[in-house]
């Protein structure tokens, strides 16, 4: 009886070590196939469906160019609108005052990032949440602005570009002076609630001083004081505009173009759409890299890195473009030095 039950267990024993190992080998298989889904493919696009807020101030049109580089950054990045990537857009559409609605709006959707494209934008995302991240697309004074603690270390919920360059009220001045060589009397147009405008002004009036040129400050608070702006630059006896940041200046970008040509006044901006919308000329930043450079900050906090340890850059390219249709409309002549120096030549 001894043998034949010893033969029985001994059977038994083999089928549940059998059953034991094909387990195993299952569940190894399992884990390998759950890895393989999770990492997917070299090069693949990431497999969760993202979801940003982008807190605009103006109009579709008006950030169009910066909006689609900010895309194409993402793009590079494997992140794709329609497929792993939403975006909830809001436009203030220039209504500033609905800045704040759309911003609390974006935190009730629990977007993981807000992207904004402006100071007047990101304070009011910074008003809305202390705890989601928040990529500025670009500010000209972030530290003055309260947004960050400093440039290297940000320190709180907030990070992103800035388009500070200090040097470029002076390259602005420079320009119109070579366009202008007895250029003695400069207009500035500017809003002094547009965050940055007061960084601006004193980095105009210090180049203005090297330069030997008077400013006349002229403030743009809405749109009824633009005509008012530009007929006390003709009183002034200004020689040629300056055109600071600010939101009701760029909203209002082609009747500014169209009356410092109508003034012939040689105007400089500080965007290109001024430019392309019948300006004379512009040199600044250039902003669509900013906005694509922000793409990766975006990137990078997705994948875990903290808002506060991550330094806010500052532009590495800049742009000068000339509109030729203007030039003729005022009746200048651009010196060729300063034509071969353009990026961009509008016919």
């Amino acid at each position: 009886m001894r043998q034949p039950l010893t033969r029985f267990l001994s059977f038994q024993f083999g089928n549940l070590k059998s059953k034991i190992q094909s387990l195993k080998r299952a569940g190894f298989l399992a884990i390998v196939v759950s890895l393989v889904g999770f990492v997917g493919p070299a090069g693949a696009q990431p497999s969760k469906v993202t979801r940003l807020g982008f807190l605009i101030a103006t109009s579709p049109a008006t950030e169009k160019s910066r909006l689609d580089s900010f895309l194409q950054g993402m793009r590079e990045l494997g992140y794709v609108e329609g497929k792993n990537l939403v975006i909830e857009w809001r436009y203030a559409e220039g209504k500033f005052d609905r800045l704040p609605d759309l911003a609390v709006e974006l935190v009730r959707l629990k977007v993981e990032v807000i992207v904004t494209t402006g100071p007047t934008s990101t304070h009011a995302a910074k008003e809305a949440t202390s705890t989601i991240p928040i990529v500025m697309g670009l500010d000209i004074d972030p530290v003055g602005s309260g947004f960050v603690a400093s440039l290297a270390r940000p320190g709180g919920n907030i990070t992103g570009l800035s388009n500070l360059a200090p040097e470029i009220s002076g390259k602005r001045l420079e320009l119109l002076k070579e366009i202008i060589p007895k250029l003695s009397r400069v207009a500035v147009l500017g809003t002094s609630t547009q965050p940055g405008t007061a960084q601006q002004l004193r980095e105009t009036e210090l180049a203005a001083g090297a330069f030997g040129v008077k400013l006349q400050y002229l403030d743009v608070l809405s749109t009824k004081d633009i005509e008012t702006v530009f007929r006390a630059a003709s009183k002034g006896h200004a020689q040629a505009v300056l055109v600071l940041g600010g939101l009701v200046l760029i909203s209002h970008r082609r009747q500014v173009a169209d009356l410092a040509v109508k003034s012939r006044l040689p105007a400089s901006y500080v965007r290109p759409e001024y430019v392309e919308d019948g300006g004379l000329m512009s040199y600044a930043p250039s902003s669509n890299d900013l906005l694509r450079r922000a793409a990766t900050y975006v990137d990078k906090i997705l994948k875990g890195a903290k808002p506060a340890d991550l330094p806010v850059e500052q532009p590495t390219k800049f742009e000068l473009i000339i509109n030729l249709k203007a030039v003729k409309q005022i009746g200048l002549t651009i010196p060729p030095n300063v034509l071969a120096r353009a990026d961009r030549v509008i016919r």
